[in-house]
């Protein structure tokens, strides 16, 4: 069921009893889908075990494959970061100040007896405090509990989709992801489109070092210029891995992820055009093309040209942050005309699109 938040220009406005029943239904230990500025999550309390595990199966998830706890903007977040972690780094407190609220989620050391469940059994725990008014709304409601009640320090919200798939970015699409998964009719907070599209970018505070565990709409620059330290390189994680230091296992890390139905291939423009010159004939010769959906679709920013009904063509951005705020929502599309393949224009090697290539590298997985 979607109950609709009414956003203005300046903020948001949320019924009182909308906002009392999905803080109620968190209280109570129930799942609701919310929306962020990156992806709607399927949300649950962070230090409830029964609910976060209501989570896991909802989205077939493993249950050692950490989730993202949410926080409210109190104190900078500082305080809800305090119930969680053991200690702050003074880079990662930088990164807190010049990007919290806001798509980065920092991995810090956990402190015993909270979050287990929703740190997948481990010592380490994802924090962010997201941006979005609506998601402020709820997170603000709920540490401010009335008499009886208990204070729900985070909300723990992976993605509000099938383990693997393709991320939501509208109500709509937690509806048909998980609408029905539930016994009971799931809770959505409809907060409008996500103004991001893609996940946050995940930065591991646990090595003396910032370490970029997932890029996002943050970039990698950006990073290192907030907390004046350089991002360690892959190379240098897989040396401090062999000596011991293992990278604490973080959401949408996985080398397949992102995927939708179809099966997602990336080629250079050259390429692209070459294979659309050579299959497109021969796709129309041999299917009934009055009544057959297209069965190729072609997501790139090159200007491609065909002749083929049996393909259908897609505009991808040149922009990297526009490109990444439709990404999920056009696979979603192309899978919705039933395409078999989605073949993309590979993104040019540039940090402000590292968001989107990881989540195409993953797709293609």
């Amino acid at each position: 069921m979607i109950v609709s938040a009414y956003l203005f220009a300046d903020g948001v406005e949320l019924a009182d009893d909308t906002l009392a029943q999905c803080a109620a239904t968190l209280r109570k230990g129930g799942l609701i889908g919310l929306p962020t500025e990156t992806v709607y999550g399927l949300g649950a309390d962070a230090d409830n075990a029964t609910a976060v595990a209501q989570v896991f199966a909802a989205k077939g998830r493993p249950s050692d494959h950490p989730l993202i706890v949410h926080i409210a903007a109190f104190d900078g977040g500082m305080s809800g970061v305090a119930h969680y972690a053991t200690r702050v780094p003074a880079f990662a407190q930088q990164l807190m100040s010049a990007f919290w609220p806001g798509p980065l989620t920092l991995i810090l050391p956990r402190r015993d007896g909270v979050g287990a469940a929703s740190a997948g059994g481990q010592n380490t725990i994802g924090i962010r405090c997201p941006s979005h008014p609506v998601a402020q709304a709820l997170l603000s409601t709920l540490r401010k509990p009335q008499e009886g009640e208990a204070v729900v320090w985070g909300i723990a919200a992976p993605s509000a989709n099938r383990f693997g798939r393709v991320s939501p970015t509208t109500a709509a699409h937690v509806e048909s992801e998980l609408g029905s998964s539930a016994e009971d009719s799931l809770l959505i907070l409809d907060g409008g489109p996500c103004e991001m599209g893609i996940e946050s970018t995940i930065i591991d505070c646990t090595r003396g070092a910032p370490v970029l565990l997932r890029p996002g709409s943050i970039t990698s620059a950006q990073v290192e210029e907030a907390c004046g330290r350089k991002l360690l390189s892959q190379d240098e994680l897989e040396l401090l891995e062999t000596q011991g230091l293992t990278a604490p296992r973080a959401s949408g890390t996985l080398e397949s992820h992102y995927a939708p139905a179809a099966k997602v291939r990336l080629m250079d423009a050259k390429a692209l055009q070459q294979a659309l010159d050579m299959l497109g004939a021969d796709l129309d010769t041999s299917t009934n093309v009055a009544a057959a959906r297209p069965s190729i679709a072609v997501y790139a920013r090159a200007p491609l040209k065909t002749k083929s009904k049996q393909i259908l063509l897609r505009a991808m951005p040149t922009d990297a942050a526009v490109a990444a705020h439709e990404l999920f929502s056009i696979l979603r599309e192309l899978d919705d005309h039933g395409v078999k393949l989605i073949w993309v224009e590979t993104p040019p090697d540039a940090i402000a699109w590292d968001g989107v290539r990881d989540r195409l590298q993953r797709a293609s997985a």
